[in-house]
């Protein structure tokens, strides 16, 4: 086997199995000294393992296993509520695929950050790597690296749909209460989040002949939602819209409560519609309308892309489709 050709990523458990023409199973049985293995297969794996260079790691040799059972998370703002239960989710899916996750912060517009970050990750021998809170940016720099692990992203691809969904679901709901001056709060620019939930706005709109009357943008947090409530409250006044759709319920509370200190009744004047769901938003005054999207069913895509899973059709079962939750914030149109 010594003129095998040496892949350019690291050899793995598939490599070797390949070569020495036994399944992954065995290869793992080997590396862990499991009895009952023929000595011819035990000795074909050892020849593939030496002829690829094949070496377990620190972290892994400690656990006794091929690899390192861990995948990483690279997570961008942190401090919001969204990329906080992102990285919640992963953690119990992972732990769910009997795996741990290192994690790792980085500023999206950082270059030397996003470095650091990956730096960090791959030292730790993981298996696969998972951005939280992706801006399109990042995403697209980590892809067309050469990381030689999977690379996944929350929220993107078939995650990106049920944002799509949801926002479309919001969307339809102040339709349907009678609404058709209608406005958006987005937040950041470059933000797969917003992107998808900017699409989903755009398309159920155009379905009911609609489009969005004025577009706002904040950082997502509730103090970028109160500064801009004068300007809201001054297009509710000339009767510019009657509703807005916010694209987290962080700025969503910011606005309400910014919109109160400029004599706008919610939902009498305006209607508000969130966007997550997080736990605070029944207890807001009034309660807020938001959609609720599957976090933890989008996590356990990720892990299962990075394992391999979805490819082989393994993958555990879709995430459950978004869903809007009805309250206060929202009402049918009285002028």
């Amino acid at each position: 086997m010594s003129d095998v050709t040496r892949p350019a990523r690291p050899a793995g458990v598939r490599e070797v199995a390949r070569l020495a023409g036994v399944s992954t199973q065995t290869v793992s049985r080997v590396i862990n000294n499991y009895p009952n293995i023929r000595p011819e297969t035990r000795t074909r794996v050892v020849e593939a393992m030496r002829a690829l260079d094949y070496r377990v790691n620190n972290a892994a040799r400690a656990l006794g296993t091929a690899s390192t059972r861990t995948i990483g998370v690279i997570a961008t703002d942190a401090t919001l509520y969204g990329p906080t239960v992102g990285i919640a989710a992963l953690a119990e899916a992972a732990r769910e695929a009997g795996l741990w996750i290192a994690t790792a912060y980085a500023d999206a517009g950082d270059p030397a950050a996003i470095d650091g970050a990956i730096a960090h990750v791959l030292a730790q021998g993981i298996d696969g790597l998972v951005l939280v809170a992706p801006h399109a940016r990042m995403v697209s720099v980590l892809r067309e690296r050469e990381l030689g692990v999977p690379v996944a992203a929350l929220h993107a691809d078939d995650g990106a749909r049920a944002q799509r969904e949801g926002a479309a679901l919001a969307t339809a709901h102040v339709v349907e209460l009678g609404h058709r001056q209608i406005a958006r709060l987005g937040g950041p620019v470059d933000w797969l989040e917003d992107a998808a939930r900017a699409q989903g706005t755009a398309a159920a709109l155009d379905a009911a002949g609609l489009s969005v009357v004025h577009q706002w943008r904040g950082d997502w947090s509730a103090r970028s939602g109160a500064a801009l409530a004068p300007e809201v409250a001054e297009a509710v006044r000339v009767g510019e819209l009657t509703a807005i759709l916010a694209a987290n319920d962080q700025m969503a509370l910011g606005l309400m409560a910014g919109l109160a200190e400029n004599g706008i009744r919610v939902p009498d004047d305006l209607s508000v519609v969130g966007f997550d769901d997080n736990p605070d938003a029944a207890f807001y005054a009034p309660a807020l309308t938001s959609v609720r999207v599957d976090v933890l069913g989008d996590a356990r895509r990720c892990v299962a892309e990075v394992l391999g899973e979805v490819a082989s059709g393994e993958a555990s079962a879709p995430a459950a489709p978004p869903q809007l939750m009805v309250r206060a914030s929202s009402a049918p149109l009285s002028r």
